[in-house]
């Protein structure tokens, strides 16, 4: 009796996990950068008896992120900036380095190219990007070199995630890596676009109503377990 009991909010659980999960998705749909999550479970079989039997319990492991590319869409804006394929700009934070695909910068009155949190905009040494004092008509080419005036002075860093290490979302945008990033080549970036979430908001939505109504069904199912026991002691107290 109390296994079934267990079994479910173990299930429970997990599924509240993934509303909020699913919901953060939802709200991010029209964030720039932004990269869609979902819930990894896992199955914990624990022994009942000698004869073999199991009980079986969810339980929501870890999370998922998609890294599948958003949309691409033109801003025009000198300072907009997209990622065509893999990679990461690096931005300079409080807590250190962080990788983002959000690539909506702004000039600082220094001249450094930072985010609206006020994150600076890394170049390919892993230094701040600075646009040079009287500088217009500022370019930016596929492979991250900036030019004023058709005069180049600098490249924005495009980073990529080394094969066997961990990278891990930080909330919003940023994902930190457990690891120096390394310099990619390939990657493009193209100027006067940026990068759509990649939610697809159909879906999630589709989803949250399953998640809801599996958690209704086992909420449904606790409380006629609970009623249940209720009516055996009510039956053996008289």
């Amino acid at each position: 009796m109390d296994n079934a009991i267990y079994a479910t909010l173990t299930r429970q659980s997990g599924l509240m996990k993934e509303m909020g999960v699913v919901a953060n998705n939802i709200a991010n749909t029209n964030t720039t950068g932004f990269r869609r999550e979902g819930v990894i479970f896992a199955e914990h079989l624990s022994a009942l008896d000698r004869r073999g039997e199991t009980l079986s319990m969810a339980h929501a492991r870890g999370r998922l992120i998609d890294l599948r590319q958003g949309v691409l869409t033109q801003t025009n804006g000198s300072f907009d900036l997209a990622i065509e394929g893999e990679g990461y700009f690096a931005l300079e934070t409080p807590d250190g380095l962080r990788l983002s695909r959000a690539g909506a910068f702004i000039p600082s009155p220094e001249g450094e190219l930072m985010t609206a949190e006020g994150y600076r905009l890394l170049d390919a040494g892993q230094a701040p990007v600075l646009i040079p004092p009287g500088a217009s008509a500022v370019s930016v080419g596929t492979d991250g070199t900036m030019s004023a005036n058709g005069i180049p002075f600098g490249q924005i860093g495009l980073f990529g995630q080394p094969e066997g290490t961990q990278l891990t979302h930080q909330g919003g945008t940023l994902f930190q890596l457990d690891a120096d990033p390394e310099p990619l080549e390939e990657a493009r970036i193209r100027q006067g676009f940026l990068e759509e979430s990649n939610v697809d908001p159909v879906f999630e939505i589709t989803r949250m109503i399953e998640v809801q109504r599996a958690y209704e069904l086992g909420q449904s199912f606790l409380d006629r377990e609970d009623q249940r026991i209720r009516n055996v002691i009510t039956a053996m107290t008289r």
